[in-house]
């Protein structure tokens, strides 16, 4: 069974060597996306509300290029930088992750580059 690079234009472009998403048999992993603007490489918003919104669509996007959805989604992963964005970044994960049963979650505190505040990855597994 190979092993697949997932790459769009509607994703950010990665600054380090790894791929957007891997594909493997019906297993596709999205790499960390944050909330960068796949057109200019900027960052989008100063809120975690905003840069969650746009990490999400990243996500999405680079899902749809592998073939799936965010209802293909099995695990995906949250890395904060402040534990007071919880609310905020949960309640626009709630505008996204819509169908059940919903995926399982993990979040994490890290730190990020300077300016951003949210990184999300998903592991999907396709029929």
């Amino acid at each position: 069974m190979s092993k697949t690079e997932i790459r769009t234009a509607d994703a950010p472009t990665p600054v380090a060597a790894f791929s957007q998403g891997v594909r493997k048999g019906p297993v596709l992993q999205v790499a960390g996306q944050v909330a960068f603007d796949p057109a200019t490489g900027a960052v989008v918003g100063d809120t975690v509300a905003e840069q969650t919104r746009q990490a999400l669509r990243n996500v999405a996007a680079v899902l749809a290029a592998g073939g799936a959805s965010l209802a293909d989604v099995v695990m995906m992963r949250v890395y904060l930088t402040d534990t007071a964005h919880f609310a905020d970044m949960n309640a626009v994960y709630d505008e996204f992750v819509t169908e059940q049963p919903f995926p399982a979650r993990t979040t994490v505190y890290v730190g990020l580059p300077a300016g951003l505040l949210v990184e999300i990855d998903a592991l999907a597994v396709l029929d």
